[in-house]
């Protein structure tokens, strides 16, 4: 199998997007001591996300004055089949096909419900995924049983469910026998959305500081039996994102 192919219908890379990318640069960087390296191309002037050598991600501004969120991008095989699945699928596309020199192709989707995600193919036939910083991708939506099928349709995902509680049931979505990101019905009053996971090896101690330097603890710390320990947060610009350390490291 092709380094491309693996990473079909996996995230393979974040955008943060906000008014303030700088003060997000500045809290990540100061939170999980993330290294910036500058992506130039022709007008775009891009810092990525850097950690032992590697690009994850980067920091860009929010699109047409949006709220601050993070971006997954999603591995495809074909940028513009998918953006035609997603359209017979019930989503939208609010970023038309693109190419970025010599980088690849994407395009931005809005799901059914209306979480937004980016669909990516790599201009580089040998490429792989990065691992390591980004660990869970997590669907936060209003109809978890349309997601399943729109994103069965867009990616070729499968879908199972595990009871968490009486009252929880996470949906793990799955291809090619790997898992490759959760699903939870919305909480009443937010906006269904995409939101990662970051690597933290003390969870408790990463989220005590992401609180001094000016974030907003919605959740956790907390175990989750079987699967690891989490917080999750809102950054000093408004993004949401998640601390995680998996029970087996």
């Amino acid at each position: 199998m092709s380094t491309v192919k693996t990473a079909i219908g996996t995230f393979v890379w974040h955008d943060h997007r906000s008014a303030d990318p700088e003060t997000a640069r500045s809290f990540y960087s100061k939170l999980l001591d993330w290294e910036t390296e500058i992506f130039e191309a022709g007008e775009i002037v891009y810092p990525m996300i850097k950690v032992n050598g590697t690009t994850h991600g980067g920091f860009g501004p929010s699109q047409d004055g949006g709220p601050s969120s993070w971006l997954g991008h999603i591995g495809v095989e074909d940028v513009d089949e998918a953006v035609q699945r997603a359209e017979s699928a019930g989503g939208s596309i609010l970023g038309e096909p693109m190419d970025i020199p010599e980088v690849g192709r994407m395009a931005v989707i809005r799901d059914p419900q209306g979480a937004v995600l980016s669909v990516y193919a790599s201009a580089s036939e040998d490429w792989t995924p990065s691992e390591g910083v980004f660990v869970w991708d997590e669907l936060h939506t209003t109809d978890v049983e349309g997601g399943k099928q729109f994103y069965a349709e867009l990616i070729g995902w499968t879908a199972r469910d595990r009871e968490m509680s009486e009252e929880l049931t996470y949906t793990i979505f799955e291809s090619d026998g790997v898992q490759r990101a959760g699903g939870v019905k919305l909480m009443r009053g937010d906006v269904p959305n995409w939101m990662p996971y970051v690597y933290a090896d003390d969870v408790d101690a990463t989220c005590a500081k992401a609180e001094e330097l000016g974030a907003q603890k919605l959740m956790g710390p907390d175990d989750v039996q079987d699967i690891g320990r989490i917080a999750v947060l809102i950054d000093p610009t408004g993004a949401a994102f998640g601390l995680f350390k998996p029970s087996q490291s």
